[in-house]
């Protein structure tokens, strides 16, 4: 029970940090938007599709799980900022456990991962894209096992490197062969 309580409180302040500033998320949805809008209407010749939906129907899930990779392994920066500014050793001589301390960011990336994915989704249906709701359910809870999964992973990295100049290749290793081995991209 303590566990959960100590989550929630990170989780809430986490949440509250990224809504003082919430470029941040204007800025995680505008890039894949911009893949949604300028690369997908290229698919369908591309792969050959019957339909315009038939290639949302392959692109959307791949950039929703792109995005759910990336963003969860570039997330260990922010823990490197606070690590330098003394945040992590203000929060860690707290009664609150160390687990809840990740656990709480972890789930904050996983609120805005999904926050994300609903509006590349609903711009996705406005392009044809068809999907069942309980398959649709079923893709966010995925997606969001992958973010955290993924971030927890680059918090772990993060307090063991404590350097973005070791952090940025090493994540990269991990995201380029993952990326272009997945098939992401491709039906």
């Amino acid at each position: 029970m303590k566990l959960a309580r100590d989550t929630w409180l990170i989780f809430q302040r986490q949440i509250l940090l990224l809504l003082r500033n919430p470029v941040w998320v204007f800025v995680g949805v505008f890039q894949p938007v911009m893949y949604l809008l300028l690369f997908a209407p290229l698919l369908k010749a591309a792969l050959n599709a019957p339909s315009q939906a038939a290639a949302y129907k392959i692109f959307v899930p791949g950039l929703l799980v792109l995005l759910a990779i990336f963003g969860g392994l570039f997330q260990g920066f922010g823990l490197i900022a606070e690590l330098r500014a003394g945040v992590i050793e203000r929060s860690r001589v707290t009664p609150i456990s160390r687990f809840a301390l990740l656990l709480g960011r972890s789930l904050r990336d996983v609120v805005s991962l999904i926050v994300q994915a609903v509006i590349i989704t609903l711009l996705a249906l406005a392009f044809d894209l068809r999907v069942f709701l309980g398959d649709l359910l079923l893709a966010y809870l995925l997606l969001a096992l992958i973010a955290l999964m993924t971030s927890a992973v680059s918090y772990g990295v993060a307090l063991k490197v404590k350097s973005e100049d070791a952090l940025a290749p090493l994540m990269n290793t991990i995201a380029q062969p993952l990326l272009l081995l997945s098939g992401i991209l491709l039906p």
